[in-house]
């Protein structure tokens, strides 16, 4: 990889930058912050949903500031508020996307017939939720084992036949696990290494656990996509850091678990899936698109600070553009409501002050959310029903990633002229 060669004094940063807190320290390898990369203000935890008596108590905010490491090239937030604290009780169910569980179960005949998995293999999830993805390998006959620190939704996953321990995954887990007899053949971890505050006791880990010849499979938003597509709203604070090949190529050769292959997914705006492997391990290769990935982001900069010095202003100009819109619809009389109420859409309206007097309402699929209230800009979430008898002039598609399955799903809002607007990478409006 090319070397650093962008003076940090040479950049043209943007104005009035306040320094780092002192306690601000790379969570991998430990470089105090001074490069900010987007200030998103004050926000709520994203998945902090209100009950209708808790709207006039104190809620609290947290900065939402996110810096990159000049050493290491890690883009992350601080930590204020601690996993327990999150996800403990989750407000999230990952079987509430139909795109996303087709995801899941290609991924499943992919690696059965990729890493010859049968009935005496073991596949070991990170963060496994509700069973969305074991499922699919329970299914195929193949023994799985859930780990996921939210108690409410490994219930539900144990109702499906996934076997769920309820644990924060690290060092001390896995010791259990292998003193438990197990060495998962496969360990996979979906959108879950963005949510991990101790990257190195997450990744260590996984070495301690994965059997000699096993794989590790990790999927997350590529940073890449989420610079360059101005993706700005995948920053909360359930998320403290956001990789690329680069940063997380570093990480995990650190624990002796070298990289060898990825993938490219249009998943979650555009996600990359590594595969890692014991540096012990010599049957397995490093491929041609590993390589090749490498060599893009080199040449796009991304182990320079100048690649991250222009996302601020691009971020400001979409607030902007949005707010424009929104004034625009409400002097014309027009009605919006919202489509969703995932994190990402939570940063979002936060970000750009859109309460209810711009978005009456936003509806949701998951039972869990309805009757609720967002963090922050308490706007009501109620079951998609809702939307038909509202009958908006626009919907407004807070998970964008999906707003292909979503505008297919929500097509008759064509009978009253209902048109639907995604706001990511800018504003757009689809008929």
């Amino acid at each position: 990889m090319t070397a650093v060669n962008v003076s940090p004094h040479s950049i043209d940063w943007p104005s009035a930058i306040p320094s780092a807190p002192s306690s601000g320290h790379c969570r991998f390898c430990g470089t105090s912050f001074r490069h900010r990369v987007v200030d998103l203000g004050m926000s709520p935890l994203c998945e902090s949903f209100l009950s209708q008596h808790s709207l006039n108590r104190m809620e609290p905010f947290y900065p939402l500031h996110v810096w990159v490491c000049e050493s290491c090239f890690l883009v992350q937030l601080e930590e204020y508020v601690g996993g327990e604290e999150i996800f403990s009780d989750y407000a999230y169910f990952s079987s509430f996307s139909d795109s996303w569980l087709d995801h899941c179960r290609r991924y499943v005949d992919q690696m059965i017939t990729q890493l010859g998995l049968t009935a005496d293999s073991e596949v070991l999830e990170i963060a496994s939720n509700d069973g969305y993805l074991l499922q699919f390998f329970v299914e195929r006959g193949i023994h799985v084992l859930g780990v996921e620190p939210a108690a409410n939704v490994a219930r539900v996953a144990e109702k499906k036949g996934v076997p769920t321990i309820v644990k924060f995954f690290g060092r001390e887990t896995a010791r259990e696990l292998a003193a438990g007899g197990h060495k998962p053949d496969l360990i996979l971890g979906n959108n879950v290494l963005a949510q991990v505050p101790d990257l190195n006791d997450f990744v260590s880990g996984i070495k301690i656990l994965l059997a000699p010849t096993g794989v590790v499979t990790i999927e997350f938003p590529h940073l890449m996509r989420t610079i360059d597509g101005n993706q700005f709203d995948q920053v909360y604070h359930e998320h403290f850091s956001y990789f690329s090949l680069y940063s997380v190529e570093r990480i995990f050769a650190a624990h002796g678990l070298p990289i060898y292959d990825v993938e490219e997914l249009p998943t979650h705006g555009g996600s990359i899936r590594i595969y890692a492997r014991h540096a012990e391990d010599g049957s397995k290769s490093v491929t041609n698109r590993l390589l090749a990935l490498r060599a893009r982001e080199a040449d796009a900069g991304v182990d320079t600070l100048a690649y991250y010095a222009g996302f601020e202003s691009r971020v400001r100009e979409t607030k902007r553009k949005l707010l424009a819109f929104l004034i625009e619809a409400k002097n014309a009389g027009k009605r919006v409501v919202g489509y969703g109420a995932p994190g990402k859409g939570n940063t979002l309206l936060n970000y750009c002050g859109i309460r209810t007097d711009f978005v009456d309402f936003t509806v949701d699929r998951s039972p869990h959310k309805h009757g609720k209230f967002l963090p922050g800009t308490h706007i009501p979430i109620f079951p998609p029903e809702k939307l038909w008898e509202a009958r908006p002039d626009y919907v407004l598609i807070l998970p964008w990633n999906l707003k292909n399955e979503i505008m297919e799903q929500l097509a008759g809002i064509a009978e009253w002229g209902g048109r639907f607007v995604v706001p990511i990478p800018e504003v757009t409006v689809y008929p």
